[in-house]
C-alpha cells in the first residue's frame, strides 16, 4: 500500500493537472475575491446584487464570498483532478501495467483516493492563509476571534467539499472515461446549487458544508452525511476496481 501511495503521489505531483488544479483553487479564488472586492469599492451594483450578503467590505463579507466560491469552484476543481487521477489509466492505456504490479487493483484505487484527499487538505491549508493575507492587504484590519473562526470554517468547508467529489471516482471507473468523470463533477456542482434551493438543503451532501460555513442551521448529522457519501463512494470504487477486467 505504501508503494502505491508513493507512486500515485508522484504521478499527481509531476502532473500539470495537479499544478493547474492547485493554482486554480488557490490563486484563482484569491484573484476572484480581489476582483469582487475592487468592484464593491467602485460601487458596482450588479456585482453587489450577485454577492448578496457577501457584498460588504470587511472580514465577514470576504469570508462569505470565499465560502461561496469554494462551494462551487472547490467541488468542480477537486472533481476534475479526481477524474484525471482515475481516468488517465484508461485514456493513457496504463491499466494493464497496473495489473502487472504486486499491489491489488482495489488497493491501488484506495491509494488514488488517499492521495486525492491529501491533495485536497494541502490545497485548502494554502487557501485559508491566502484569504487571510488578502484581507490584510485589502485593509480589513487585524483578524478578530470571529475572523479566525471563519477561516477555520473555510478550511473545513474546503476539505468537505473536496471529499464530496468522491462519486467522480466511481463514475470515472464505471465509464472508463475521463469525460464521464468530468461530467459527473459538473453534475455534482449543479446538484449542490439545486439542493440549496430545496426545502431540506441541510440533507443535501453537496450543499450542507457551505450552508454550515455561512452560518445556516446545519446539524452534525447533516455534515456527517457528506463524509458518509464519500466513504460509500470510496468503497464502491475500490470494489469496482477489484473486479476490473482488461478486455472491457
Amino acid at each position: 500500500m505504501r508503494a502505491a501511495l508513493r507512486v500515485e503521489a508522484r504521478k499527481l505531483a509531476r502532473s500539470p493537472v495537479g499544478l493547474v488544479g492547485t493554482l486554480a483553487l488557490v490563486l484563482g479564488t484569491v484573484l476572484l475575491l480581489a476582483g469582487t472586492s475592487a468592484a464593491l469599492v467602485a460601487g458596482n451594483a450588479e456585482v453587489a446584487a450577485k454577492l448578496g450578503p457577501a457584498a460588504t467590505l470587511g472580514w465577514s463579507g470576504l469570508l462569505l464570498a470565499a465560502a461561496q466560491v469554494t462551494a462551487a469552484g472547490g467541488l468542480l476543481g477537486s472533481g476534475v483532478v479526481l477524474a484525471w487521477i482515475f481516468g488517465r489509466e484508461f485514456t493513457d492505456g496504463t491499466l494493464a501495467a497496473l495489473f502487472a504490479l504486486p499491489v491489488r487493483p482495489a488497493r491501488t484505487a484506495l491509494a488514488k483516493l488517499t492521495v486525492h484527499a491529501g491533495w485536497v487538505v494541502a490545497v485548502h491549508l494554502l487557501l485559508a492563509p491566502a484569504v487571510l493575507g488578502l484581507g490584510l492587504v485589502l485593509g480589513h484590519g487585524p483578524p478578530t476571534a470571529d475572523t479566525w473562526a471563519g477561516l477555520g470554517r473555510q478550511l473545513v468547508l474546503g476539505v468537505l467539499t473536496g471529499i464530496a467529489a468522491a462519486p467522480v471516482a466511481w463514475v470515472t471507473t464505471l465509464g472508463r472515461s475521463l469525460l464521464a468523470g468530468t461530467g459527473c463533477a459538473i453534475g455534482l456542482v449543479v446538484a449542490g446549487q439545486v439542493g440549496a434551493l430545496t426545502g431540506v438543503p441541510g440533507w443535501v451532501p453537496f450543499a450542507a458544508p457551505v450552508l454550515w460555513a455561512t452560518g445556516h442551521d446545519v446539524t452534525v448529522a447533516q455534515l456527517g452525511l457528506t463524509a458518509v457519501l464519500a466513504a460509500a463512494c470510496a468503497a464502491a470504487t475500490s470494489t469496482t476496481w477489484a473486479r476490473l477486467q482488461l478486455d472491457r
